[in-house]
């Protein structure tokens, strides 16, 4: 698969790695950008061989600028709205993709591209990353869901402050506030993500998946709903072939065989 903005790899321990390549525009999107994550996202959720996806921007500056603001200026309102439904389809499709997603923050994660960083599962930053939702400074609102992720993340009050004050923060204080997962030096980056993936794959798949799903609906449902989900879906785990190896392995004192069945 051959994109003009994306490069997208896979490898023998079933990590995808997708980089979105603009580097003179700072990778920024534009609306072919988004089209080919789209694409490449929907071609990862079809493809069972993959279990975990890296997206990382080209070079050690930027991750993703944000959009476009050439593409954006002759929008009218009807425009506007669809470009931040096309948006906002491309992160719930990461975020329900059903397979953890990590961003690899590379450097600047700005507008759409703090949105895009939002929607993976976990974030983990070079020690030069920025974050911020800009947006106000342009008169506009975030679109791709910075409003609902960024409070649902960091809380209320504090993604309050950072979207209308349009102001940018640093790796250390995206980490304290609950925005990044972890720091790392830029030459590490992708090599601590791969490392914290490969951990991953060797827990049970579909225990994997099943987390995912509980915590992906269970926020948005409140507490006593979100239990009774888990609940359903930790016996739907126990119907798997996968908990019936885990069990009997811990009880064997061997290492587990998981299938993903």
């Amino acid at each position: 698969m051959t994109f003009s903005y994306v490069t997208y790899s896979t490898d023998d321990d079933k990590i995808a790695t997708v980089v979105i390549n603009r580097p003179d525009a700072m990778n920024a999107f534009n609306s072919e950008v988004v089209a080919e994550l789209q694409e490449c996202f929907d071609d990862i959720h079809d493809n069972e061989a993959i279990r975990a996806v890296i997206l990382t921007g080209a070079g050690k500056t930027s991750f993703v600028a944000g959009a476009d603001i050439k593409e954006m200026t002759d929008l009218n309102s009807v425009e506007a709205r669809d470009f931040a439904r096309r948006g906002q389809t491309l992160t719930n499709t990461i975020q329900y993709l059903g397979k953890p997603v990590i961003a690899a923050v590379n450097g600047y994660a700005l507008g759409g591209g703090c949105e895009l960083a939002l929607a993976c599962h976990m974030r983990f930053a070079s020690s030069n990353a920025i974050f911020g939702q800009p947006e106000v400074g342009l008169g506009i609102i975030p679109g791709w869901g910075g409003t609902q992720r960024l409070a649902r993340l960091v809380g209320p009050a504090k993604a309050t402050e950072l979207i209308i004050s349009g102001n940018r923060i640093d790796a250390a204080t995206a980490q304290n506030i609950g925005l990044v997962n972890d720091i790392f030096n830029q030459e590490d980056l992708l090599a601590e993500t791969r490392e914290f993936l490969t951990t991953v794959l060797n827990q049970g798949p579909k225990a994997v998946e099943l987390s995912l799903e509980a915590i992906n609906r269970g926020m948005d449902l409140p507490l006593s709903e979100g239990l009774n989900l888990e609940a359903n879906l930790f016996g739907l785990a126990f119907s798997t072939q996968d908990s019936r190896e885990g069990t009997r392995a811990f009880i064997q004192k061997r290492k587990p065989e998981f299938s993903g069945e």
